[in-house]
């Protein structure tokens, strides 16, 4: 069996990239997190990362940390958090990447460099599809921060349901943004997945920065025992 590290933010596509490693026989032996510098890292997602700690703990996995900044720079924290995944016995490296060159060509070249092969099973998957998907398949996804004109007012804070995601679809017909965030749009917590043991549960506010920018600050973060049976709810979403 294969040991393989997951590159891993708490978002939705890393949590399904590490859903995809397991149902496909790998044997995962670490998350592997970058902390990044803030909000204008090009490679890295920002939004609570520090709740990848308590999610960790969730999937019963441990997590190596790297920061961008004492590390110098985006790249220099990947290959030195990819190093230190090879040390614990990982051959290759599992990302999320799902529609960004920029992204997927950097994390197999860090992977080459550092003596791993590199997997990216999202890559051009069907954005809508794999939204619905999501859902469908046990993901509860918290939207944590928003920055794209068209997407529903309010949605920052909210839990992904099929209607919630209908709407998205339907909203990025119309105006032209990427259903699945991948540019930017939006940013992801999961708070349980099929290979969570526990649930994350989350208290915070929703802000509005500036027109189209919202954000959920989370305050408190606990895990908490997995409901039997319990789905993921979005409330009725406004129309812009």
């Amino acid at each position: 069996m294969r040991g393989v590290c997951t590159l891993y933010s708490g978002g939705k596509d890393s949590n399904y990239a590490l859903h995809w490693a397991v149902l496909h026989g790998f044997r995962v032996c670490c998350l592997g997190v970058v902390a990044p510098r803030g909000w204008e890292s090009t490679l890295f997602h920002y939004p609570a990362v520090e709740l990848t700690a308590l999610q960790a703990e969730a999937l019963g996995l441990p997590r190596l940390l790297v920061s961008e900044e004492e590390a110098g720079g985006e790249i220099e924290a990947l290959i030195a958090l990819l190093r230190r995944c090879r040390s614990r016995g990982a051959e290759g490296v599992v990302s999320g990447a799902l529609l960004s060159d920029y992204q997927r060509l950097r994390f197999a070249a860090a992977a080459e460099e550092v003596g791993l092969r590199s997997y990216t099973p999202l890559w051009r998957k069907n954005q809508e599809e794999y939204m619905r998907s999501l859902v469908r398949e046990g993901f509860r996804v918290m939207v944590v921060s928003v920055q794209a004109y068209g997407l529903p007012r309010g949605l920052a804070g909210r839990v992904l349901d099929e209607g919630l995601v209908e709407e998205i679809i339907r909203r990025a017909r119309r105006y032209g943004f990427n259903p699945a965030f991948e540019g930017g749009e939006a940013e992801t917590l999961v708070l349980d997945a099929p290979l969570f043991r526990s649930r994350l549960e989350v208290r915070g506010e929703a802000k509005t920065l500036a027109p189209y920018h919202e954000v959920y600050e989370i305050r408190e973060a606990r895990l908490v025992p997995k409901p039997a049976g319990g789905g993921a709810g979005g409330e009725h979403v406004d129309e812009a």
